[in-house]
């Protein structure tokens, strides 16, 4: 775990925004992402909102001008939506067609048919994790919850027991594979590899879900016994459908982008040669845009068109996918212009200054960072924005193993204890019927228990590779 030394980050350095010392600097650092705590918590704004206002605040504290502030602002959410944007997109329309098609009605069906008794919770996590790849949170809650309920009630099974499973794995999609918003921000914001990312992401989320999955959820269910809600077991909407596509080539198109980009990392480490043929082909091929652009392409055919889609209703799928993503795009997009404001203000060269005489590992400072304003705001996608923005200079001399690793670690960060200032706390609450108390001790413990097991197997698989 190397970290970044003054003199090379000055030779690729532009000229700070500001000329404010470091404990002034650090000060202003402070003072800004106050204002977006406070702004997120206290006064319900939202995060997009937050993050600007935020930003502008930082450059305030810091004494830079007000036109500079605005330009690195502006300059960072450019370059963020150019990087991860058109991404998230895909994602959204990939989700949409899973979701309209029944093809994930289909996966859970097919994978509850051959799972009973003692193997249930780890069916909930397959489920959970194989539906979670191309879904955000919400909606992967939104699909999974009823599969839940109703499994919980026809089973006669603990609610916990099989709800904690399929929590665990869609947060630990969200918060360590892409194509999901943080991640994806976290890889663009330190340059890391996307292709070796997800690689050591799946490395990792695997230990990590079972640990807070299937063996957390024996003692959620003791800690918290509650019946099933039967108001909140919503009808399934695919169960009109005619036709639905088949497991196998639903299962397929989900990992499609997936196999793309671990091919184009394959063959990064046997052929080594950005020159040669095959490994230009592959860079091509399993780039980020043309995986996840394939996938939605058969999707199209081996989803929509499986389940009688017509060429209008394919075309409003695909139109209805993308407006509930604008409020994600703009967050993230405000994120990075969060991130853009920090490094030309010098906060990087400051980390820099202050962690070099630390002990403490860049790759646990990174977790740390994220922790501490996840708990603040209560949003990992801001945690995981920011904390990029603020230990990205650490990942240049970073080799490419430790430079995932570091995203990784920023993203474990952002899951830490989800509590009262999180939407996903209050989803989860009010889907199961709990009360506060009975959250926190399930579901908020269960965030934190993936956190701690994520940022333990980084720093092994770091000892390692």
């Amino acid at each position: 775990m190397s970290s970044l030394s003054v003199e090379t980050l000055a030779a690729g350095a532009t000229e700070p925004i500001t000329s404010a010392g470091n404990a002034h600097l650090g000060l202003a650092v402070v003072g800004g992402i106050a204002v977006i705590v406070l702004l997120i918590t206290v006064f319900k704004l939202h995060a997009f909102l937050a993050l600007t206002l935020g930003s502008l605040a930082l450059g305030a504290f810091a004494g830079a001008p007000l036109d500079k502030t605005i330009a690195s602002f502006t300059a960072g959410l450019g370059s963020t939506v150019a990087g991860v944007g058109v991404l998230i997109a895909l994602g959204a329309v990939l989700g949409k067609l899973l979701a309209d098609s029944g093809g994930a009605d289909q996966i859970v069906d097919t994978i509850l048919a051959r799972a009973s008794g003692r193997a249930m919770p780890w069916a909930m996590v397959l489920i959970a994790s194989v539906i979670g790849l191309p879904l955000f949170f919400e909606v992967g809650i939104v699909l999974l919850i009823p599969v839940v309920l109703l499994v919980a009630k026809r089973g006669n099974y603990s609610l916990m027991r099989i709800g904690i499973p399929a929590l665990a794995g869609l947060s630990v999609m969200h918060g360590l594979i892409p194509p999901h918003p943080g991640p994806l921000v976290a890889i663009d914001a330190v340059g890391a590899n996307l292709g070796v990312t997800l690689a050591l992401g799946i490395l990792i989320a695997i230990p990590t879900v079972i640990i807070a999955g299937p063996l957390f959820s024996r003692y959620a269910a003791r800690w918290v016994d509650l019946p099933v809600p039967e108001n909140m077991v919503p009808e399934r909407t695919s169960d009109d459908l005619k036709t639905r596509p088949s497991f196998g080539a639903t299962v397929a198109t989900v990992l499609l982008p997936v196999v793309m980009m671990l091919g184009k990392a394959l063959v990064d480490i046997i052929v080594d040669d950005p020159t040669h043929t095959v490994q230009r082909v592959a860079d091509v091929v399993g780039s980020p845009l043309i995986a996840l652009l394939s996938a939605v392409f058969v999707g199209m055919f081996t989803l929509g068109r499986a389940a009688g889609f017509s060429k209008g209703k394919l075309s409003t799928t695909v139109e209805k996918s993308l407006g509930p993503i604008a409020g994600v795009l703009l967050i993230v997009g405000a994120g990075g212009g969060f991130k853009g404001t920090l490094i030309d203000s010098g906060v990087g060269q400051m980390v820099l200054d202050i962690s070099k005489n630390w002990s403490i590992p860049a790759l646990l400072l990174a977790w740390l960072i994220a922790v501490v304003i996840r708990l603040a705001t209560g949003s990992s996608t801001v945690a995981t924005i920011s904390a990029a923005g603020l230990v990205a200079p650490l990942a240049a001399d970073m080799s490419t193993t430790h430079a995932a690793l570091l995203v990784l670690a920023i993203g474990t960060g952002s899951i830490f204890f989800s509590h009262v200032n999180d939407a996903g706390f209050w989803l989860v609450k009010e889907y199961f019927g709990m009360t506060v108390g009975q959250t926190i001790r399930t579901w908020s413990v269960m965030e934190t228990l993936i956190s701690v097991t994520g940022i333990i197997f980084v720093l092994l698989v770091s000892l390692v590779l």
